[in-house]
């Protein structure tokens, strides 16, 4: 074998010396593949063409790797052209390379075997092709790649054409069918011989290419079989690894700067890491969480807005760590999730009042006075109200001018016998009036780019509203923000703003969205900043 390597090369050497008419000989498409490279290198798309032309091929196979790699070529040139604005060849030329390019590719498809790869190579290219023009044919092409590369994937073939095809589907938005050739590839990961390690570093593999939908996929498969046989103490601390590249966790110790300590910033998936939460809570191993695993399950579980199952986690992090750093933070949070996704102002009051009794102040106790405040306010108890404001503004001193400032805005509405802010009433008689409960806030939504960010760190707030139809009227809605809204003063036209916020805490956002005539919902988000 060594031999032959030797004297193949020694052969593509002096036959890419020889001038076209002699060179004649045949060569495999790893040779073309190479002689490609050469040529394309400097843009030599013509040299190249006309190369492979003087080939004159007999054999089948050689014959195949010649037209595919004609096509491929002119699919490149078509694009180098446009790269470079090159318009006089581009507009000479460009129907003579188009019609070359579908020609060669027709061909091999038409002859080639079909667990052929060139075939379905050229099924992908011609699909680039149309997809790129915005064509008629890119929809047929689209089928045709897709029937023969499911063709293709039952034969005993090498999967990474399959993952290489999937991966262009994806990167051009055809997310769909990509998840259905990603499947074809992880079936033929699987039915080969491997490893449960080469498994998990097949999927460490795609989570670091940020494919996380195909490193969900090869993790899953490496799950279940590594749960056939791991005893539960060596399983547990596997599926705990897996969860933490996908949570979405703040940094270090409990400080965040928008960057996670196990997954790079913004690589996370919380539903998938809930999935791993609840596969571990499924084997009911006595002591499987710990405070930090629970904080970042309530935290994961918070972001998800799944508030009613992070109340639960928060919850069970008060009970069973009350010296816990994230103490506070967990009561504050239980009080507002009870406050403002299941309207329980009892519990509500009781979780805030647990942070006001504590001697040593920090940003949740502050931000608990003002919630108490509002709450009672609300309530038309505005000598309550009038106390639990003074108290916040002197247990802040010289701190947190934010919240002090907005208490300050409060006692205002109370000393000259006004109503609350109106953006702010309307949230609050949405989220806490009985008659509107149960609220299920399912059709507003309010998203940020980043949750846990860092003092004056920018974050882009943006609320998401699902409508009925309405015909060809498009509905005019209003956004009544209210709540923490830092830096920014969002008009109620805005569905999307930018701010950054001077003080750490917990923030509330609130929005309730305004159709004509009536209130379509309500929503809240909680950003975390240190």
């Amino acid at each position: 074998m060594q031999v032959f390597i030797k004297y193949f090369f020694i052969f593509l050497s002096i036959w890419l010396s020889l001038p076209l008419a002699y060179a004649a000989a045949p060569v495999n498409c790893l040779g073309i593949q190479e002689l490609e490279i050469k040529f394309l290198a400097v843009n030599q798309y013509n040299e190249f063409i006309a190369k492979l032309e003087g080939l004159n091929e007999k054999d089948q196979a050689n014959q195949l790797c010649i037209n595919y790699y004609k096509a491929h070529a002119r699919y490149l040139q078509l694009k180098y052209l446009e790269e470079k604005q090159s318009w006089d060849d581009y507009f000479a030329n460009g129907n003579t390379y188009r019609e070359q390019l579908v020609q060669n590719a027709q061909q091999v498809i038409a002859q080639a075997d079909v667990y052929d790869p060139l075939k379905v190579k050229s099924r992908l290219l011609l699909w680039q092709f149309h997809n790129g023009q915005q064509d008629a044919f890119a929809a047929q092409a689209l089928d045709d790649l897709i029937l023969d590369i499911n063709t293709y994937a039952k034969a005993s073939v090498d999967p990474d054409l399959i993952k290489e095809i999937a991966n262009d589907l994806f990167a051009t938005g055809e997310k769909v069918r990509a998840r259905q050739i990603y499947k074809l590839y992880i079936d033929q990961l699987v039915a080969g011989k491997i490893t449960n390690l080469e498994l998990k570093n097949i999927a460490a593999g795609f989570y670091k290419e940020s494919n996380l939908e195909l490193a969900e996929s090869v993790y899953n498969i490496y799950i279940e079989k590594i749960s056939e046989n791991l005893p539960v103490e060596k399983l547990i601390p596997e599926l705990f690894e897996i969860a933490s590249l996908f949570v979405y966790q703040p940094h270090g110790d409990g400080l965040a700067f928008a960057s996670q300590s196990h997954n790079p910033a913004g690589l996370y998936d919380m539903a998938y890491a809930e999935e791993i939460y609840a596969k571990i809570e499924g084997l009911a191993w006595k002591g499987a969480f710990n405070q930090e695993t629970i904080y970042l399950r309530a935290l994961n579980l918070e972001k998800l807005r799944d508030y009613k199952k992070a109340g639960e986690f928060y919850s069970q992090l008060q009970q069973l760590y009350p010296d816990s750093k994230y103490f506070d933070e967990a009561s504050y949070k239980v009080g507002m999730i009870n406050a403002y996704a299941l309207a329980n102002m009892n519990e509500a009051k009781k979780n805030f009042q647990i942070l006001t009794g504590k001697m040593v102040v920090s940003p949740h106790v502050v931000s608990s006075f003002y919630q108490l405040g509002l709450l009672a306010q609300w309530e038309n108890d505005l000598v309550k109200a009038k106390e639990y404001y003074d108290l916040l503004i002197k247990a802040a001193v010289d701190k947190y001018t934010t919240l002090v400032a907005q208490a300050k805005d409060r006692l205002s509405e109370i000393q000259e016998s006004k109503q609350l802010s109106y953006n702010l009433k309307s949230f609050l008689d949405l989220a806490l009036k009985n008659e509107n409960q149960p609220a299920e806030m399912g059709k507003a939504e309010v998203k940020s780019s980043v949750y846990v960010l860092a003092v004056d760190q920018k974050a882009d707030i943006s609320s998401l509203v699902n409508m009925p139809q309405s015909g060809c009227n498009q509905i005019e809605l209003q956004y009544l923000w209210s709540g923490d809204l830092g830096t920014a003063a969002p008009s109620a036209l805005d569905a999307s703003f930018a701010t950054s916020y001077s003080d750490a805490g917990t923030k509330a956002v609130n929005v309730v969205i305004i159709s004509p005539g009536k209130a379509v919902d309500r929503s809240f988000l909680m950003l975390d900043v240190y």
